[in-house]
């Protein structure tokens, strides 16, 4: 077997795997990569990237119905859903050769296409090759989690990995999880003539964001045609491809076409010895410290794979602090407070930092500032109204966390993110000058709410009248 002594072994080509593995082997450091399944990982086959271009046609067939309202007829789109599979695919071969095992060799990186495990503490070993590495970097992603609803070993289903590969179109689809995922496959599929049930245990969907602008979401959703169940869980399901049957706790059976389970993800260390190096881990992924070194201090884990928030972005942001602790020796740590994240619904709900009570929960005084898209005048203008920019603010006005529903939420939110990043206070994004008329000038005005009391208060109002009675 062959022996190799590189600088870094990098196990997983997914997003972070490959962010380490371009930018150590450009700045000189000799890169082994291993990966057994796609190059890319699951952002590039089976995630971001066909979910987004899915969502992309499904607006495209909701718009082609035109605006009534602005003197615009439409019609009702004429939706071939293989050739939409087509463009998702498409998107995915487009992408495909910058994650390629070909080009990361054109970079300097050994990649060996085929699964690794530890063998010992300094060791790891697949395709033919033993690895004893300077520094190992897991970065193996994470795979749909299936729950053990009774029935579910014999009944079909999808998860992310195989719903953007049928071609055909499924006449009911029932989404079992109302999640980002669960949300946003059940918005495109109804906008491309599916009829879809969304299901929740849970009081509400998207339980990690501001619940009234959920609500808000939930009435797009509603129009659009997904039934919503919220409150009620499975208990059974059984059936046939074409025939699916769900049992809803409460409610009875929903009888079905095909069945999306989209109820979370879990990291995958099952092919990894982790045993053998010492690493210790639990079920939500690898236990690291804020450096992202593992147990074993010559390990590191990124990504899903890590058990932190399970974000492709997230991973980019951890291989940087990887690269610094390896490379460069510098101590650099995890900072989690401005971490974003986007569901890509139309309108999109985007956050970032805290929210009011998950501040108040660690004792720190909050309040909201808040504006809404039916004073904007370029939401006015496209006819786009529904939705919000909500800031979180401290007692000094130092900028917590943000909110925004708004059909752009995901590039709006990125002045937000810096702010917090760079410890801005609330003045800062009221005081800037904003393109008129922009759906970002929400974002100013939502910071310059947090003014208006005292800007308009009676004691401003002596001050003003007191200074302009002084002599010219």
């Amino acid at each position: 077997m062959t022996v190799l002594t590189p600088h870094l072994c990098i196990i997983g080509g997914g997003s972070g795997g490959l962010s380490v593995a371009a930018g150590a082997a450009q700045m000189g450091a000799d890169v082994v990569l291993f990966e057994g399944a796609h190059m890319g990982g699951d952002c590039l086959n089976y995630g971001c990237v066909p979910s987004k271009a899915l969502l992309a046609a499904a607006k495209a067939a909701h718009y082609a119905h035109g605006h009534p309202e602005m003197g615009i007829k439409g019609q009702a789109p004429d939706v071939d859903f293989a050739a939409v599979k087509d463009h998702v695919e498409a998107v995915i071969k487009g992408i495909a050769p910058h994650d390629s095992p070909d080009r990361f060799r054109g970079l300097g990186v050994n990649v060996i296409e085929d699964y690794a495990r530890f063998t010992a503490p300094d060791e790891v070993s697949g395709g033919g090759v033993t690895v004893r590495a300077k520094y190992f970097i897991v970065a193996t992603g994470s795979s749909a989690f299936v729950p053990p609803i009774p029935g579910i070993d014999q009944t079909p289903y999808y998860t992310n990995e195989t719903i953007f590969s049928d071609r055909t179109r499924p006449d009911h689809l029932v989404i079992i999880g109302g999640g980002p995922i669960g949300v946003e496959m059940a918005q495109a599929h109804a906008r491309l003539g599916v009829k879809v049930t969304l299901i929740e245990a849970a009081p509400s969907i998207m339980v990690r964001d501001h619940p009234e602008l959920v609500e808000q979401l939930k009435t797009r959703l509603r129009a659009d045609g997904v039934h919503l169940i919220e409150g009620h869980g499975v208990t059974e399901v059984s059936g046939t491809t074409g025939q699916i049957s769900v049992t809803v706790d409460g409610l009875g059976e929903i009888a079905g076409s095909h069945l999306l389970m989209a109820v979370g993800r879990v990291p995958n260390l099952e092919r990894l010895d982790l045993d053998q190096a010492g690493i210790r881990y639990q079920r939500n992924g690898i236990i690291t410290d804020a450096r992202l070194r593992t147990s074993n201090k010559r390990v590191f884990a990124i990504g899903d794979a890590a058990g932190r928030q399970q974000f492709t972005h997230i991973a980019g942001y951890h291989a940087g602090i990887v690269v610094r602790n390896t490379l460069f020796r510098l101590p650099a740590k995890v900072d989690d407070a401005g971490v974003p994240w986007v569901t890509y619904t139309d309108p999109e709900l985007a956050h970032v930092g805290l929210s009011r009570k998950a501040a108040e929960d660690k004792g720190i005084a909050a309040k909201e500032v808040e504006f809404s898209l039916a004073g904007n005048d370029r939401a006015r203008a496209e006819l786009r109204t529904e939705g919000k920019v909500i800031g979180v603010v401290d007692a000094k006005g130092r900028i917590l966390g943000a909110t925004i529903l708004a059909p752009q939420a995901g590039e709006m939110i990125q002045p937000w993110i810096l702010a917090i990043s760079k410890k801005m206070k609330i003045a800062a994004m009221a005081s800037y000058i904003a393109p008129y008329p922009t759906y970002g000038e929400a974002s100013k005005r939502a910071a310059g709410a947090y003014f208006t009391p005292s800007l308009f208060s009676p004691r401003t109002r002596k001050i003003v009248r007191f200074l302009l009675s002084l002599p010219f």
